[in-house]
């Protein structure tokens, strides 16, 4: 038992852990959640937590151990006993919901971050209370509308607090070893709800080396090429790709394929302002309530600008800004509503590039912005919050509609890489939205964008940043159905469609599905090694995934 992984399932499953919470429940004025190094009441998020000289021990960064109680009143006591070995400028913290109290920061100091302090506070040697690696005791006490934090019975700090508990309550070890041998929690508590899973147990189907599905877009030996979007046209032969020609902004690239992206022009003209660009472009069909198509490119940060085509990209008017207002990958999507000639865009900002004048917050905050337009895309209302949040950062925003059309869901990268990607839903064309829940871990990743194939299943595409993953930082894909997201399943199967030789720097994905099924999906990445980045598209068949899924074991 000393060094076996404490997995707390096991204990819930044998009636031991839920007989412990029950009794605590009776008596809410104290609950152990650490007693002599044996976890009766935690949640192990990522990375392991062993027993390790009588006390529960984690190492790591984003290794969450979460209490399986929440603080849910005015008057509440935390008390814990605690080391942390490696402690010098380990940022190892407690945190209440989004608020940290640090141990030792980067400056080594005690430092406090989040809304309860007002920002980031710098306190000085954590030395004045307790010496590195010696075991010392931590206490948090809310009372008289104060919240109080002591090291070895001294108060360290003291701040107003409004009594509206917090989400969740834990350690974290960061870049240091932490070893915990008590912890417990007095007052009004509430239950707080396991964490997703930070892995997935679905096969993966491995692609990578397959390079006869592979079609090369761009290339330019020295360039970053990055960031591509594609649309295929109504002969389902026509399709159009942009993207920048830099890391996130530069001058956009314009291409065409007239055989459903099996080969490729040469760089296209564009006009002038395309090469002002100052982020990732996107181009989406549009379709006024007169049945008048068009094309739009945007392109983001501030002013959001709009260029558009209504003959099929043959030209293009100059970018023009669409307000006073901008953001960050504008637009993650353009869904049809279902009134002719209607249509919801959705993109996020943090702080910086929203207004002319940037009006950044510490700790950062992530705005999830909404804009429709009335007018078969020419045109678009001054955005609205959807979400915001200065823990969980969503953002990256991709649509997908159910199958009989009548709700939306959105998938959201989380950017603070503490939790899974995200899923909002609406059920009337976007005005309301459900709260954001947490995907599986198979979801999890950056900038997805997701079609239906002839059978009714979803592909996909993104890129891979779950917690615990073998194809982690490379271009993937899921299959699975719209009631998988909806019912929080891991799917069916995933699919590595490319190794990334630098890991995160990929898969800002295109996705189509030709009439015969195939499916042609498009982005960037390191796919040679200390070579830049070029833009690539892979061509596969859904008849071809379960094939090869049935070999899996």
């Amino acid at each position: 038992m000393t060094r076996s992984r404490l997995i707390l399932a096991c204990l819930a499953c044998a009636g031991v852990l839920n007989h412990s919470l029950s009794a605590q429940a009776e008596n809410p004025s104290a609950r152990m959640l650490i007693h002599e190094g044996q976890a009766e009441g935690v949640h192990l998020q990522t990375g392991e937590w062993t027993l390790q000289d009588g006390a529960v021990q984690g190492s790591g960064e984003r290794n969450y151990l979460f209490a399986r109680w929440t603080v849910a009143g005015d008057a509440f006591r935390v008390r814990a006993r605690l080391r942390i070995l490696n402690q010098q400028a380990s940022a190892a913290s407690f945190f209440l919901g989004n608020n940290h109290f640090g141990f030792e920061g980067a400056k080594q100091t005690i430092y406090l971050n989040g809304p309860l302090f007002g920002g980031l506070r710098l306190l000085g040697s954590p030395q004045k209370f307790f010496q590195r690696g010696d075991w010392f005791d931590f206490e948090v006490v809310a009372a008289d509308g104060r919240v109080s934090f002591l090291l070895n019975g001294k108060t360290v700090h003291s701040t107003k607090y409004a009594g509206r508990g917090f989400d969740n309550l834990g350690f974290s070890p960061w870049r240091g070893t932490m070893q915990i041998r008590h912890w417990s929690l007095s007052g009004k508590s509430v239950p707080f709800s396991a964490p997703a899973a930070r892995g997935y147990t679905i096969p993966t189907i491995d692609l990578s080396a397959d390079r006869a599905r592979q079609v090369v877009i761009d290339r330019q030996e020295g360039q970053y090429l990055g960031h591509p979007t594609t649309v295929l046209l109504e002969d389902g032969k026509t399709m159009l790709c942009v993207y920048p020609k830099g890391h996130g902004r530069g001058a956009i690239v314009y291409k065409r394929s007239q055989d459903a992206g099996l080969t490729w022009s040469p760089r296209l003209p564009t006009p002038a302002s395309w090469s002002t660009s100052k982020e990732v472009p996107t181009i989406h069909r549009v379709v006024d309530a007169r049945g008048k198509k068009r094309l739009i490119v945007w392109s983001g940060l501030y002013p959001a600008r709009l260029s558009v085509s209504e003959d099929d990209g043959l030209s293009w008017s100059e970018l023009k800004p669409a307000g006073k207002w901008g953001g960050i990958v504008v637009m993650g999507f353009v869904e049809r509503l279902a009134t002719p000639g209607h249509y919801l865009a959705m993109f996020h900002d943090d702080g910086r590039f929203f207004t002319a004048t940037a009006q950044t917050k510490r700790p950062v905050q992530f705005t999830l912005y909404q804009t429709r337009s009335t007018d078969g895309g020419l045109t678009w209302t001054t955005p609205e919050t959807i979400q915001q949040d200065t823990a969980v950062h969503l953002c990256e925003p991709g649509c997908i509609r159910s199958p009989d059309g009548r709700q939306l869901a959105v998938l959201l990268r989380e950017n603070s890489r503490r939790l899974n990607s995200h899923v909002i839903f609406s059920d009337d064309e976007g005005r309301n939205w459900t709260a954001p829940r947490e995907l599986p871990a198979a979801l999890t990743g950056d900038r997805h964008t997701g079609k239906y194939l002839p059978d009714g299943r979803l592909f996909v595409s993104f890129r891979d940043t779950t917690h615990v993953s073998p194809t982690k930082g490379d271009w993937v894909a899921w299959v699975g159905t719209y009631e998988d997201i909806v019912r929080g399943r891991q799917g069916q199967y995933r699919v590595r469609l490319m190794d990334n030789h630098v890991r995160g720097d990929c898969a800002y994905p295109g996705v189509e599905v030709l009439a015969d099924g195939t499916i042609v999906t498009t982005t960037y990445g390191h796919w040679t090694a200390k070579a830049a980045p070029y833009i690539v598209s892979v061509r596969l068949k859904l008849s071809e995934l379960d094939a090869l899924a049935k070999q899996k074991p």
